[in-house]
């Protein structure tokens, strides 16, 4: 299910009734399976990160494990956004931004995209960036997406 839909948002009461398991059991299973690092789970900021903390949005932990999952066609938009959240996940804190995909270390906002992304999700934000795919080198705050890889 969550291969499928990744980035997956998460609806618990309807999760839990397709799989058959109570609220509390699923959302222990997601932590479980996120220390395992099967999956990351991203929130908002200031929400709360116990086990029974329902997370806004479910990402496998990893590229690979989505291309196995999903016989390799898995969306491209989603697998730049897994690769950040798995870059980034292990150093800092990881949490979804209002205006863009993420927010790093409730301090710095990123946008992820591919070569033509437009900067108008973090046009007039302090320590806004764009992370793109399928460009060399950065300028400005446009950052190349491969060098989160250096990060890990």
């Amino acid at each position: 299910m969550i291969s499928i839909n990744v980035p997956f948002t998460v609806n618990v009461s309807k999760m839990s009734e397709i799989i058959g398991v109570s609220r509390p059991a699923l959302l222990h299973a997601l932590f479980l399976l996120e220390k395992a690092r099967i999956i990351a789970l991203v929130n908002k900021p200031n929400k709360g990160i116990g086990i029974l903390t329902k997370p806004e949005k479910i990402y496998l932990n990893n590229t690979n494990i989505a291309n196995a999952l999903t016989d390799g066609v898995s969306d491209v938009g989603t697998s730049r956004e897994t690769f950040f959240v798995n870059q980034l996940k292990g150093l800092h804190q990881v949490n979804l931004s209002e205006s863009a995909d993420f927010l790093i270390d409730q301090k710095y906002t990123f946008e992820i995209g591919g070569k033509n992304k437009k900067k108008k999700q973090i046009v007039g934000l302090e320590n806004a960036y764009i992370a793109k795919e399928s460009i060399e080198f950065g300028t400005g705050n446009v950052i190349p997406l491969y060098l989160f890889g250096l990060m890990y």
